[in-house]
């Protein structure tokens, strides 16, 4: 390993602890933006006709059974805190039969000493594994190899390429180049052979890029709408330069809220799996993005406080976190009336208000 390999390897693993702290500590949710759920109710069904033991919250995803249609989201991995992390959510999403995305895995495809702390296999054996790699990578000498080498990495039922555009902007180390770039998507949705799927950060696929990403072989989106997490905050925290922080600040309502995302590509996209996250905090939440049209709601920063416990008690603090957000699409579905996952979606009670 060359001096320079070594300095980029020592700044990603800063990168990945600085991106955990900041999340932690600092006010990193959208500002002047939400996700678009609060301006949905559901009516209330007085008469459900239903028990609410009988309520069936089971789903399938990537070929597998889950026991609710969840999902931890990608935030992290290669570091041994954040390998640590990663354990932890595991076991819980293995525990409560949700499905889970990893963090980004460039930091193990560009050093092998990294990828134990994607590896979660040992702990969820049996559910749904997402690997992860930055998008555009693929104008930066990435291509099907190096995805699947993470696909590998982490024993994954499907890869998401993640888009950041704005992130890469405000970070120093950046790669801003997306030229070309759904050419090179759909080279990896050809040539990989496992379902590819494409996320954003945190500002939103609207169902115009959804269409496009559709043609070119993605088999799920997964919208990642504003309202959240804003990464543009973030990266503000880390900026050492009193300019791209300064102007980091100006983005921190941008994107399209997570809401008008799912309607957008349900419509765009009538047949294709839609994952909504992005400043998802109940199950009410998950239960308002299924009636929307979403196939799976995804939590992240709601359940990184637990995992990043360092002690016994990490996993189950976040099994809690999971466990709650369970009950309360239990009961949204019993307060309309629905008994299904699928009753769910097909439901009319929701109202724009």
């Amino acid at each position: 390993m060359t001096d320079r390999q070594q300095e980029e390897h020592v700044q990603t693993a800063r990168r990945k602890g600085e991106h955990i702290r900041i999340c932690l500590e600092e006010q990193v949710q959208s500002v002047g933006t939400e996700p678009g759920f609060e301006h949905y109710r559901f009516r209330h069904q007085p008469l459900p006709e239903i028990a609410f033991e009988d309520i069936d919250t089971s789903s399938s995803f990537l070929g597998k059974r889950i026991a609710a249609p969840l999902l931890i989201s990608s935030m992290t991995g290669g570091t041994p805190q954040t390998a640590a992390i990663n354990e932890r959510l595991a076991e819980a999403a293995q525990s409560r039969g949700w499905a889970m995305a990893l963090g980004s895995m460039r930091a193990a495809i560009e050093n092998d000493e990294l990828a134990s702390t994607f590896q979660v296999r040992k702990q969820a054996p049996s559910i749904p594994v997402i690997a992860n790699l930055g998008a555009v990578q693929l104008n930066y000498g990435y291509g099907v190899e190096q995805c699947r080498r993470a696909v590998e990495l982490a024993e994954a039922d499907a890869l998401v390429l993640h888009l950041n555009s704005l992130q890469e902007v405000f970070q120093p180390e950046g790669n801003t180049d997306f030229r070309g770039l759904l050419k090179r998507i759909a080279e990896v949705c050809g040539g990989l052979g496992i379902p590819v799927g494409v996320k954003e950060v945190g500002w939103g696929i609207d169902g115009e890029a959804a269409l496009r990403l559709s043609e070119a072989g993605v088999s799920f989106i997964d919208v990642a709408g504003a309202g959240g997490t804003s990464w543009s905050q973030v990266e503000k925290y880390r900026s050492r330069d009193p300019l791209r922080a300064e102007a980091a600040a100006a983005f921190a309502g941008w994107g399209t809220p997570t809401a008008v995302c799912v309607r957008e590509v349900r419509a765009a996209l009538p047949d294709t799996a839609i994952i909504a996250s992005g400043g998802l905090n109940t199950g009410v939440d998950a239960a308002k993005a299924i009636a929307l049209g979403a196939d799976l709601a995804g939590y992240g920063r709601t359940l990184l406080a637990g995992a990043a416990e360092q002690s016994a008690a990490g996993s189950e603090l976040v099994e809690r976190q999971m466990e709650r957000i369970e009950y309360e699409l239990r009961t949204a579905m019993f307060g309309i009336g629905a008994a299904t996952i699928r009753e769910l979606g097909q439901t009319k009670r929701l109202l724009r208000i």
